[in-house]
């Protein structure tokens, strides 16, 4: 049986009749999600990225929301953040709001992020979250977003050698990010299924 039906993403899947309130409340909740995933922070020793699971979050909310929600809800946290919520994830650097820190060496992993959850969202939009064969090629994009820009941005600021930039933006964190796409690359296939297995009983 194919798992690819009628919607485009999982929020429309358990809400197909959204308004402007529904959206606003997957918005302000998406918004909570990625903040509270971004205090799960771990430090990397002689790297000012930490480990956190905002990646994860992003991975999730992108291809659960599809494009536009998913930019919006991104876009909302820098928002909140930068006017002085604790959203950030927490440093020993910079504070965890405020303009400073998306100016500061990290700050390119947050506009990757904010890349990422769109083109995520235009992805699982055309069922790339559906499968298996095309979810982890989708996930491994989205991540590579996330590091390219977040990688182009510590190089710059710290004008580091790209040896350095890839040992303390990248290496840390390979193990991490492959277990979170393996996670997300798995467990949205098998709902799309079981979400397929409902409407054709």
């Amino acid at each position: 049986m194919s798992t690819s039906i009628s919607t485009a993403t999982l929020r429309a899947a358990f809400l197909p009749k959204s308004t402007v309130i529904t959206h606003a409340l997957f918005i302000l909740g998406g918004t909570a999600f990625i903040g509270a995933m971004a205090q799960i922070a771990i430090p990397v020793p002689g790297s000012p990225v930490p480990v956190t699971g905002q990646t994860l979050a992003v991975l999730l909310v992108g291809t659960t929301y599809g494009a536009r929600l998913a930019l919006a809800t991104f876009a909302t946290y820098l928002l909140a953040a930068i006017a002085g919520a604790p959203l950030f994830a927490p440093s020993a650097t910079s504070p965890n709001h405020g303009i400073e820190r998306l100016l500061s060496a990290t700050g390119g992993y947050l506009v990757g992020m904010l890349v990422a959850a769109f083109l995520l969202g235009f992805l699982a939009e055309r069922r790339a979250d559906q499968k298996f064969k095309t979810s982890f090629p989708a996930l491994i994009l989205g991540d590579a977003v996330i590091f390219t820009f977040g990688l182009l941005w510590l190089n710059y600021s710290l004008d580091l050698s790209w040896s350095a930039t890839i040992s303390a933006g990248l290496t840390p964190f390979i193990f991490g990010e492959a277990l979170k796409i393996a996670i997300v690359a798995t467990s949205l296939p098998l709902i799309w299924r079981k979400i397929a297995h409902t409407i054709n009983k």
